[in-house]
């Protein structure tokens, strides 16, 4: 074996290794998801809050483990929640959001269908964290999504790439590296900055028109670094820094969506901006 070829091996471990760390440890199998609760097909939206929310999770998450705690939050505030699976590898159980993002696009937009059939509701609105923040932004460009959705807010999206702390630019040192990771493992290989979905995603703007477009940051991400690559540029578009709202926030890539309520109040006021109120660190009490 060639000795770049004795590296390559353990960078790619390292790679998936590193994304792995980003994520919980699964608690449930993703087809274990609430069928009450969260992902009640029978539940109507109100006149408070006329639209569904669709959790979109990350890579290696699940419509599960992703949303312990910001599907209930959402849901004890009166919103119909529903979450869903995308980017399955075959072989590949609990850990999603692995197979090719225009793919997984896809899926999305057959599950808006299905939330908008069953609450008949005319939009939805849409929540992800880290991939899952970024890949709707392809359905709302090109398959048709602005149409059906009001708003798209990311936790911590990966909107312009995600180079972990640096770690991907190692890439270009170990010949074949790429390869190996878009055979193996597509939505990585999609993540990387410079990717050909990459160039495409965010050719001729961010944005589309009719879409409100919020991205919730925080300064301590490792993944989708630098974190100022995640905000967005558009005329319907609102960036925020966690920090800029309480300076004592300390969440990382994971914790913004696993369990930071200052995120999720601030998620809050983009769901219902009529209602909006302060966020602070009083947030997370609330």
């Amino acid at each position: 074996m060639l000795p770049w070829k004795r590296v390559l091996r353990p960078l790619t471990a390292l790679l998936f290794a590193a994304a792995v760390a980003t994520v919980p440890a699964a608690t449930a199998h993703a087809s274990s998801a609430p069928s009450t609760g969260w992902n009640d097909y029978s539940c109507r939206p109100s006149a408070a809050h006329p639209r569904p929310v669709i959790l979109v999770h990350g890579t290696l998450g699940n419509s599960v483990d992703n949303w312990l705690s910001l599907a209930p939050y959402l849901e004890d505030r009166g919103y119909c929640v529903f979450s869903l699976d995308y980017g399955q590898l075959s072989g590949v159980p609990v850990f999603y959001g692995l197979g090719p993002i225009d793919k997984s696009a896809e899926q999305l937009s057959a599950y808006v269908d299905k939330v908008l059939s069953a609450t008949g509701a005319a939009k939805a609105d849409l929540v992800g964290h880290s991939q899952g923040g970024m890949m709707p932004r392809y359905y709302l460009k090109f398959l048709g999504g602005a149409a059906k959705v009001n708003a798209l807010v990311g936790l911590a999206p990966d909107n312009h790439g995600a180079t972990l702390s640096g770690l991907t630019n190692l890439l270009p040192y170990f010949p074949g590296a790429s390869d190996l990771i878009k055979a193996t493992t597509p939505g990585l290989a999609d993540q990387i900055p410079g990717s050909a979905f990459l160039t495409k995603l965010n050719a001729g703007g961010d944005t589309v028109p009719g879409v409100h477009y919020t991205v919730i940051s925080t300064k301590y991400d490792e993944v989708a670094t630098p974190w100022q690559s995640q905000y967005l540029s558009g005329s319907d578009v609102h960036n925020v820094l966690l920090q800029d709202l309480c300076s004592l926030d300390l969440s990382e890539h994971v914790a913004i969506a696993l369990f930071d309520r200052i995120a999720f109040h601030e998620v809050a006021n983009a769901l219902d901006p009529a209602h909006a109120t302060t966020t602070s660190c009083a947030s997370a009490f609330s």
